[in-house]
């Protein structure tokens, strides 16, 4: 297990383990770093091994390649992805150091914000396979916000809407919270799985709905329907913040919401679930 310092982790607005349908973020082996603007610091420090061109998943809002960058972090190489890079293998880079410019890359959904993918591996593993990362575990404390599932839209976008609620004031990172108080993270409930910032036991519901059941920090979602003033949305977008978020309500296929509408989210079970990866 490698664990990413608090110091490390409060660089960035917003982190999360689960929010992604790929294998490299099964059971929160891989984090997404987002710093608030396309400016891609480094959250390790070492030498630089490789930078490698990829090829992405093809879509309308997305470049047609993204980047691997290696660094040697001495007892780890760190995995890196979603940045152009200014760097070149030899280099030495300290955290906070300049790596690149963030990409929209066709690896994440359009509803997503840039960031930057970070993952480790041991020396003797494949460093360029997507999957094998080590468990990662962020060394910052995730307070739960609880929520009643009303809201202001605040900020639109072509698949999604934020609410003004619920609202975090502290200065810590914070998530929505289950009913039970536990903070969720991941894609509910149209990725399969997410999972807990803190510790929990059995079932999380939410808006008086069981959503999912706890193993470890990871969630197996429930078949639930997410609902925005009784029309079907794609999902619930969760992650964790140490500024103003509000909840992340994913359309995938669009939406007629605009900023100042009032939005009323429920859950309920379905037997119709999304499932985008």
């Amino acid at each position: 297990m490698v664990t990413l310092p608090g110091a490390v982790v409060r660089r960035y607005e917003r982190f999360s383990l689960y929010n992604s349908p790929y294998p490299a973020h099964d059971r929160g082996c891989a984090i997404d770093l987002y710093p608030g603007d396309d400016e891609a610091r480094s959250p390790v420090a070492g030498e630089v091994l490789e930078t490698r061109t990829v090829s992405c998943p093809p879509k309308p809002y997305a470049v047609d390649e993204d980047h691997l960058l290696l660094v040697d972090c001495g007892d780890v190489v760190a995995r890196i992805l979603h940045v152009d890079p200014s760097v070149t293998a030899g280099e030495s880079v300290a955290v906070g150091d300049r790596l690149g410019t963030l990409v929209r890359s066709g690896f994440f959904g359009r509803w997503v914000d840039e960031h930057l993918h970070l993952g480790f591996r041991k020396r003797e593993q494949n460093l360029r396979r997507a999957s094998g990362s080590l468990t990662l575990t962020p060394d910052v404390d995730v307070a739960g916000v609880r929520w009643d599932g009303a809201g202001e839209v605040v900020e639109t976008g072509p698949t999604h809407v934020r609410l003004d609620s619920p609202g975090h004031a502290g200065s810590g990172f914070a998530a929505l919270a289950s009913d039970e108080g536990v903070p969720l993270d991941g894609g509910l409930a149209h990725y399969a799985g997410g999972g807990v910032l803190a510790p929990a036991d059995g079932e999380v519901s939410l808006l008086g709905t069981a959503v999912g059941g706890v193993d470890g920090r990871d969630v197996t979602w429930e078949d639930v329907a997410i609902r925005a003033n009784g029309r079907r949305a794609t999902g619930l977008s969760l992650f964790a913040s140490r500024v103003p978020f509000g909840a992340k309500v994913v359309f995938h296929e669009g939406h007629d919401l605009d900023v100042g509408d009032r939005v009323e989210v429920t859950i309920e079970p379905t037997d119709d679930p999304v499932r985008l990866g």
